[in-house]
């Protein structure tokens, strides 16, 4: 029987770390301040801001959002980061996507310092990550392995097989795996995969990014194994007030009888990405002393 990951817990002495940290950093006479800027009102993004604002509150720092409405055009758009890049007194720039359709992503992705982006989406940051320089790492794989550490979970020469290849979680994790101080031996499965079950069924460490229920089951995963579980799906569930539930890309309920740890949806990953946020901007922040 797996020992279930308690994501919650974990970001939350993650946020009471990060809490301590700017409390300090005030003293100095520097207020970590993030700048969150929603374009619209997709709810699901209204919702991961809402998140964001309340983890800033508890950390201490400074809310520095802005809500523009869905008209608002690129060069709008351009023009109040190229102010946010300028103003010191911000130390993280972030722009909740998807963006209206009107709106090219990269370009905005692409506008921001590299030394504000705390989501760790631009090339700059990348590309520091893939050499191991110092960057602001991505914060959902950059959770994953902090919840890796935090369960004492041994990483060194373990296999891990992870499963998507999105730029935001699987390209990402694969490298964080790979680095020297994780030290994992890494494959990729995606769609184009020949015999995934195969593949994974070797893992001793199963990264699930795949964005579909039930991508890994239980005849697919060795007894012992790790299991990370990325996914967020809604399915249909009429016992629900809201008529859906959520579920990962792993079948839970099966795998966590022959796992040794494995991370519940929701309350796994999920958590981390906003505590990994607040560890970024803080770590921005505190560089601007040594400026």
């Amino acid at each position: 029987m797996a020992t279930i990951i308690d994501g919650k817990q974990i970001a939350a002495d993650t946020r009471a770390e990060v809490a301590e940290r700017t409390a300090k950093l005030k003293e100095k006479g520097i207020t970590p301040c993030l700048a969150v800027i929603l374009v619209g009102e997709n709810p699901a993004s209204v919702s991961y801001v809402t998140g964001k604002r309340k983890a800033l509150a508890e950390c201490g720092m400074e809310d520095r959002s802005l809500d523009l409405p869905a008209e608002t055009t690129e060069t709008e758009l351009l023009e109040l980061i190229a102010k946010l890049n300028a103003d010191d007194t911000v130390h993280g720039i972030l722009v909740q996507l998807p963006l209206p359709k009107h709106i090219d992503e990269e370009k905005v992705l692409l506008a921001i310092d590299p030394e504000k982006d705390v989501d760790g989406f631009h090339p700059v940051n990348v590309g520091n990550m893939v050499i191991g320089k110092k960057a602001f790492l991505p914060c959902t794989p950059h959770g994953i392995i902090v919840l890796l550490q935090k369960m004492g979970i041994e990483t060194s020469g373990k296999h891990a097989v992870v499963i998507g290849r999105s730029n935001i979680v699987g390209k990402p994790v694969s490298l964080l795996l790979a680095r020297r101080d994780t030290n994992c031996t890494v494959t990729m499965c995606h769609t184009g995969t020949k015999n995934m079950a195969e593949i994974v069924k070797q893992a001793d460490i199963i990264v699930a990014a795949s964005g579909h229920p039930n991508t890994v089951t239980a005849d697919m995963v060795k007894d012992g194994a790790v299991v990370i579980d990325v996914g967020v799906n809604r399915i249909p569930d009429a016992t629900k007030k809201s008529g859906f539930r959520l579920v990962g890309d792993v079948d839970f309920e099966a795998i966590k009888e022959k796992a040794s740890f494995i991370t519940p949806v929701p309350g796994g990953v999920g958590p981390m990405t906003i505590a990994m946020l607040m560890v970024n901007t803080l770590e921005s922040a505190e560089g601007r002393l040594h400026d």
